[in-house]
């Protein structure tokens, strides 16, 4: 079944789900990051039909996520290895995996980033790169630019008070009350 498409919908999230959107997208680029590369592997790990699989790696391919490399001749086999587009994914699964870990999981995860010369756990922070602050919603916020759609400028708009109202929410909570009037 094919899903609508996002391509024309002028928001880097719709652009970004339009090529990794779909769950077997997502899962793919995990096992790559993971090490896997052949397509036996992707379908042992998944356990995902071949004529699925067939067709996600295709679209990882097109949308320049992974490349395929020839490994054997006779029958012909292809390696699927991540660009740098796909490498740089790895954030997005890091992020998911903690999210994931901490809000699903059942007992202690599976699966822990560590730091590799401590070998201590890594807990995630998405940060500005510029400052080294932490993003949150109490000190950072969306802005609409010149090029937003009409329908980008509509979402903004019609959510600034709820944004605004639960940014007041969590500021309200970190001050401590110093009980005066």
């Amino acid at each position: 079944m094919k899903h609508t498409s996002f391509e024309n919908m002028n928001c880097p999230v719709a652009q970004s789900l339009e090529h990794v959107g779909e769950w077997w997208n997502i899962l793919i680029l995990r096992d790559a990051l993971y090490g896997l590369s052949r397509f036996d592997e992707f379908q042992n790990s998944l356990g995902i039909a071949p004529n699925t699989l067939a067709r996600r790696l295709s679209d990882l391919v097109e949308a320049g996520l992974l490349e395929r490399r020839p490994y054997c001749d006779k029958p012909l086999r292809h390696d699927y290895l991540l660009t740098p587009r796909g490498r740089e994914f790895r954030s997005v699964v890091l992020l998911m995996m903690a999210w994931g870990s901490k809000h699903f999981s059942r007992g202690e995860p599976a699966i822990q980033l560590v730091d590799e010369q401590s070998g201590e756990p890594v807990e995630l922070i998405l940060s500005d790169a510029r400052t080294g602050k932490p993003i949150s919603f109490a000190s950072h916020g969306l802005r609409i630019k010149a090029n937003a759609s009409a329908q980008n400028r509509w979402r903004m708009e019609t959510g600034r008070e709820r944004r605004q109202a639960y940014r007041n929410s969590i500021l309200n909570a970190s001050t401590p009350s110093t009980g005066k009037p």
